[in-house]
């Protein structure tokens, strides 16, 4: 089984993440880029890729690399690609472009272009045309140009891995399955610890949690790309399906999801229900502010609302600085990670986070901020630790 090189893409500053998933998987001459990570293996590596990865959004196979001076360059550059290796007139494709620099400023009219090459050339040869499908294509091409280099890749994936396909319905700016499975990456939750998401929506993060602490592929819901290639295996990815299955867990940390909102409980719950991980979530309509005190040590992951209106901000400042309060004073020993693209609310939860990771929810800064939740010193904190039980 011949290799090849490949790239996951991901987000931006997810990158860690992935090179140690990419690790474990087993992928060869891993190189961390910028919101990316190029990485060799053979067609199983591939399906793991996909099946496997919780922080990748795409995973390419280039197939070509070149350079371009103006769109007739481009044009004719793709001609030269023999596509019948690829296509045919009875399947149908799709072309995904990006675009960095000067020289090419338009990334639909480059996806245009290069589908026009395509379908010159099948015209040209056949004196037909294979058709297009934005949707589900047979076949999904990557066209990125930085500068004038240009590098053309076979899409596996297809739909975002940020769609693991669970999510039927969802509340309002919901967050990216990937997004919320880097959080509980980055958050460092040792699998053990009790795990509360407070203001859930729609079950992102405790289903994400849940995927992970019960080791259950994010692939497991939905199809890819590769499936519709010609030299597709059927055979070897129903095994890797089969071995994934097999190293499922039937037993985990407890995990809870809150949130006032009625809806909000019941798109959780269908979410959970079809990721398969309804049985090990605990799902409950609840104010956070109205929580007791919690009598253990937690791991506390959520992302409030933002306020994007500017006449949210006093109503944002006063919410950040009740979650704050209630933190200290319900949550004595448990950590606390809070994603906001709302930077100064954040000041108002009035503690100091120890850690703050800068990240994107779609096109909005955030920071991601750790708060350790402790009475008294930091010195006494680490001291009661020592304690016996």
């Amino acid at each position: 089984m011949g290799y090849f090189d490949m790239i996951a893409k991901t987000l931006f500053g997810f990158e860690d993440l992935l090179v140690e998933e990419l690790k474990e998987l087993g992928a060869k001459d891993i190189v961390k880029l910028n919101r990316a990570v190029a990485f060799s293996g053979n067609k199983r590596t591939m399906y793991l890729a996909n099946y496997h990865l919780r922080t990748a959004i795409k995973i390419l196979k280039p197939i070509d690399q070149f350079k371009v001076r103006n769109e007739n360059d481009l044009y004719r550059k793709i001609q030269e690609i023999d596509w019948e290796d690829y296509l045919n007139n009875d399947k149908t494709f799709a072309i995904d472009a990006t675009t960095h620099g000067d020289l090419f400023t338009h990334s639909k009219y480059v996806a245009l272009k290069a589908k026009d090459a395509i379908v010159d050339q099948f015209r040209e040869n056949t004196g037909e045309r294979p058709s297009i499908d934005t949707e589900e294509p047979d076949l999904r091409l990557s066209i990125h140009i930085a500068d004038n280099l240009c590098t053309l890749s076979l899409d596996s994936t297809g739909h975002s891995m940020g769609k693991r396909g669970y999510k039927r319905k969802q509340v309002f700016a919901p967050l990216s399955e990937v997004l919320a499975a880097g959080l509980v990456k980055l958050s460092a939750w040792d699998l053990k610890t009790d795990f509360i998401d407070p203001m859930c929506g729609s079950g992102t993060i405790p289903i994400e949690a849940a995927l992970i602490a019960y080791n259950i592929a994010p692939g497991k819901f939905r199809h890819f790309t590769f499936q519709y290639w010609d030299d597709f295996d059927d055979e070897l990815y129903e095994k890797i399906k089969k071995e994934a299955t097999e190293k499922e867990k039937i037993s985990g940390p407890k995990i809870y999801c809150w949130d006032k909102d009625k809806k909000a409980n019941e798109i959780t719950h269908e979410n959970a229900v079809r990721a398969g991980v309804r049985d090990y979530i605990e799902i409950k309509r609840q104010d956070f502010l109205d929580s007791q005190e919690y009598d253990s040590p937690a791991h506390i992951v959520f992302n409030p609302p933002y306020g994007e209106r500017l006449e949210e901000d006093e109503d944002m400042n006063e919410l950040y600085g009740e979650l704050g309060t209630h933190l200290k004073h319900k949550y004595n020993g448990s950590d606390a990670w809070i994603l906001s693209a709302n930077m100064r609310a954040l000041k108002f939860v009035g503690l100091r986070p120890s850690r703050k990771i800068k990240l994107f929810n779609g096109p909005l800064e955030c920071r991601f901020a750790k708060f350790e939740l402790y009475k008294g010193s930091k010195k006494g904190k680490h001291m009661d630790k020592n304690k016996p039980s």
